[in-house]
């Protein structure tokens, strides 16, 4: 009998000191003392500002140093829409420490959203700079446009031609964009390799004579493909070129 009350005393005192402790660590207990006021952020940036990460954990700043909460800090940061992840720490006494890894844009797809070079989509405010590429395609075959955009990169590689955009219809024809804008029609993919390969065996033959580029090529033929090559301009008139050369004197 002395040995139960014994043991429930120390469970007793063990749990009055033990419970104080916890209960600050917790944020329990003195939830207002030595308060987190400074911030420290560990990041490159291009496309977030310090104003956005201000806003995200201004509401946290402030609270004790154990009442702070490092995982409601970090799905707040995480919101904005350029992070792609988040690391939160605390440094004693009052210094709140943040990393933070930006999204890598990989390509535009569907003129609304942008692919993260982890292969996500995600949307995001401001202007993307020049080069990246048109991803067009239904959003439950993102994977397989792009495994096929890098496809296509490797074959024209060698060439003059750059792909810019990659175009997956509904039905699933392919059609490739060039840098001057021109359109290459590949149709299913069962046949795109081999009607690829074929016009570009053959093209540089083809382009010879015509500096510009072609303007649309239809390479869905079994024994061959179609080009058009864009119109030439109009020479002018002497009458013409009379009248702009007096305007110009």
């Amino acid at each position: 009998m002395r040995g139960a009350v014994r043991l429930v005393a120390w469970c007793l005192a063990i749990g009055l000191i033990a419970l104080p402790i916890v209960g600050v660590l917790r944020g329990w207990f003195a939830a207002d003392r030595w308060p987190v006021t400074q911030l420290t952020v560990q990041a490159e940036f291009k496309h977030i500002t310090t104003d956005e990460i201000r806003t995200a954990v201004a509401p946290r700043l402030g609270k004790g140093f154990f009442a702070l909460n490092l995982d409601g800090v970090q799905k707040a940061v995480a919101a904005i829409p350029w992070v792609e992840s988040v690391e939160a720490s605390k440094r004693w006494p009052d210094t709140l420490i943040l990393r933070i890894y930006e999204r890598q844009p990989f390509a535009h797809w569907n003129d609304g959203q942008l692919i993260s070079r982890q292969g996500l989509l995600f949307s995001a405010p401001g202007v993307v700079g020049d080069g990246l590429p048109d991803l067009h395609g239904p959003d439950a075959r993102l994977a397989e446009v792009v495994s096929f955009y890098a496809d296509v990169q490797k074959a024209f590689s060698g060439t003059r031609l750059k792909i810019t955009g990659v175009w997956l219809s509904e039905r699933g024809s392919w059609t490739l964009t060039t840098s001057s804008n021109a359109k290459i029609v590949l149709g299913d993919r069962d046949q795109a390799g081999r009607r690829l390969r074929r016009f570009l065996q053959v093209y540089p033959q083809l382009a010879v004579g015509h500096a510009d580029g072609f303007a649309y090529a239809d390479l869905r033929y079994t024994n061959g493909f179609a080009v058009r090559w864009p119109d030439a301009p109009a020479a002018a008139s002497p009458t013409a070129a009379a009248q702009r050369g007096q305007h110009s004197t």
